[in-house]
């Protein structure tokens, strides 16, 4: 019966062997896990307005399709292909980095209220539009930052449109390496912002103001 038991135990133990043997060598060939940077688009200039306007302002978070739904950090390495570049990150998805961006504009401007559509505020105007390239492209073997917004500008909840306008703006990075090609997205985020906030203060200041409830003749 010992003899029996003691085999039994021994069986055991060499079962036991086997399996943490196999476990460590299936550890051993699982890849290692990718390291992946989060990267935020610097602010590289402020925005300038000739005077404060005297309306609020909301915007709202732009539409994006296809990878700009996304965080990570899109690259045409060819015309038609796209990816995105390897262990790289956006802080946030391109259409919030774009929202915010323009938010800090609008707000730099003097405006007495800026806020978006996570606020669910009234305000007088309401700046909405799409997000069609937030992208890096490689042109003639070097990148090229590209970001697009078609802009639309409408009076408070209306639905009709005042103004509309697309923005293309590209910048030209450092080098092909990832902190190059995020500093080139900065400066594209703080021109295309310049350019926002002088288009959309011109296109409302020159529309006519609704008049106040009750002004009308008796």
């Amino acid at each position: 019966m010992k003899t029996t038991n003691g085999l039994h135990a021994a069986v055991r133990a060499v079962a036991t062997a086997l399996c943490v043997a196999a476990l460590a060598s299936a550890c051993s060939i699982l890849p290692e896990r990718e390291i992946v940077q989060t990267w935020q688009p610097p602010e590289t200039a402020s925005v300038h307005a000739a005077s404060a306007a005297p309306f609020s302002l909301r915007v709202d978070t732009p539409n994006v399709s296809g990878m700009l739904d996304q965080n990570g950090i899109v690259v045409m390495p060819e015309p038609g292909q796209v990816s995105v570049y390897k262990g790289a990150r956006w802080s946030e998805s391109p259409a919030l980095l774009v929202r915010g961006r323009l938010v800090d504009a609008f707000m730099a401007a003097k405006l007495p209220s800026v806020t978006t559509d996570d606020d669910h505020f009234s305000s007088d105007y309401t700046l909405s539009g799409d997000l069609r390239a937030f992208q890096s492209e490689y042109r003639s073997g070097s990148p090229v930052v590209v970001v697009r917004y078609d802009a639309q500008l409408r009076r408070g909840g209306s639905r009709n449109l005042l103004a509309s306008r697309s923005f293309v703006i590209t910048k030209q990075p450092s080098g092909t390496e990832v902190p190059a090609v995020v500093s080139a997205f900065g400066a594209a985020d703080d021109e295309l912002a310049q350019q926002v906030v002088t288009w959309a203060l011109g296109a409302a200041q020159q529309t006519p103001q609704p008049a106040p409830e009750g002004s009308g003749s008796r």
